[in-house]
């Protein structure tokens, strides 16, 4: 049988005839319904007229489309936490997804700001970063001209060419160009209490020196003798050749003393060359006293083990020699650009001539005692 509809109208024109007299089973008789039916529309319908079904009928409507609505409000809410889950934290990315809501003309920016949780001076900030172009290309430059050179020696010469003044800044560009130098893991060494090192107190008081060793492509040894002025932490001479024997190493000695006078004394280990008859006499001859350290003990010579360290790092491990006449010119110029050029962290990022002018001045004035002893300008190859 097939099923009967009536609207809201008609069923209260039905419902308007029981309540004029007629009974209930002539009612369903003569509209075709069941009693259960017409009890279902009084407890629905019952005081209404057709005025008051139609109010209900557009309310129902309305009630659905607001159920709708909720609906999809709950699921854009839902999607809006999956898109600010745990790996949507930056300020920028949210910043991007108020304005995308804003340009769509979805919300208004601070209804934006509260559903994505930022704030509304987050968003209206405009960065106010200075442009590094620049910096970043000398940053480049320097670090392919220096490869073993980290972050703050790179940010002394760039505030040395007033390029940059906070270590901070140059950090990040370093961090963002990926040009973090690797290092090796040092080993750990037992915790022994150390003695402390006496310092000079001016240049030219105190050398020290000791022997680097290094082969050509040849396959040939050679060997670099090192002095280092341990108040100025320049490096006063180097001698390179396949062998020094002690009359040599005297020779050389005598060489830097005609040109920047020689030191109260001169820190050494206890090599064959160092401990031979010719230094004995060239220590008579020139008063120089010879401190020689104790076996096995090289940290008793720091300063010249510390210039050794950055010379095999940043001058013998970045060049293949050819030839023994190579190998004295690279490291000549190396020698002038440690000197001259490269700070030095333990003297406020100075270059040690510079550092060695500016104390030729201090104790030359006339508020501090005389200088007895030259000042070191200049290297002998």
């Amino acid at each position: 049988m097939k099923r009967k509809r009536f609207s809201e109208e008609q069923i209260i024109m039905i419902l308007q005839e029981h309540a004029a007299g007629m009974k209930v089973k002539d009612l369903v008789r003569k509209h075709g319904i069941a009693e259960q039916t017409f009890y279902r529309w009084k407890s629905k319908y019952g005081g209404m007229d057709v005025s008051d079904a139609r109010k209900l009928k557009s309310l129902e409507a309305e009630n659905t489309r607001l159920k709708k609505l909720l609906a999809d409000q709950m699921l854009d809410n839902a999607a809006l936490k999956e898109l600010l889950s745990k790996g949507v934290v930056k300020p920028a990315v949210r910043r991007k997804q108020v304005q995308h809501l804003v340009s769509g003309k979805l919300l208004s920016e601070r209804r934006a700001c509260g559903l994505v949780g930022i704030s509304r001076s987050v968003v209206q900030y405009n960065s106010r970063r200075r442009c590094d172009a620049t910096l970043r290309l000398r940053l480049k430059e320097l670090a392919e001209r220096y490869p073993r050179y980290g972050y703050l020696m790179l940010h002394a010469f760039l505030k040395q060419e007033g390029l940059v003044q906070n270590a901070k800044r140059t950090y990040r560009l370093y961090t963002e160009e990926g040009l973090q130098v690797r290092t090796k893991k040092r080993r750990k060494l037992p915790n022994v209490p150390r003695q402390p090192m006496v310092l000079p107190s001016r240049q030219t008081e105190r050398w020290s020196l000791d022997f680097v060793s290094d082969q050509l492509a040849t396959g040939r040894r050679f060997r670099t003798l090192n002095i280092v002025d341990d108040y100025t932490r320049e490096c006063v001479g180097q001698l390179v050749d396949t062998s020094i024997s002690g009359q040599r190493l005297a020779a050389f000695l005598d060489a830097l003393g005609n040109q920047h006078g020689l030191p109260r004394e001169i820190v050494l280990d206890n090599g064959p060359e160092l401990t031979s008859k010719a230094m004995f006499l060239w220590s008579q001859r020139t008063g120089v006293k010879l401190n020689f350290i104790q076996p096995g003990k090289p940290v008793q010579n720091a300063f010249c083990e510390s210039f050794n360290g950055t010379f095999r790092d940043n001058c013998l491990n970045q060049h293949w020699f050819m030839s023994l006449k190579e190998a004295r010119s690279v490291i000549n110029e190396w020698r002038k650009h440690y000197n001259e050029e490269r700070p030095h962290s333990s003297l406020g990022y100075q270059p040690p001539a510079t550092f060695a002018k500016l104390q030729a001045r201090r104790f030359q004035s006339p508020a501090a005692p005389s200088a007895n002893l030259p000042v070191a300008e200049k290297a002998v190859a």
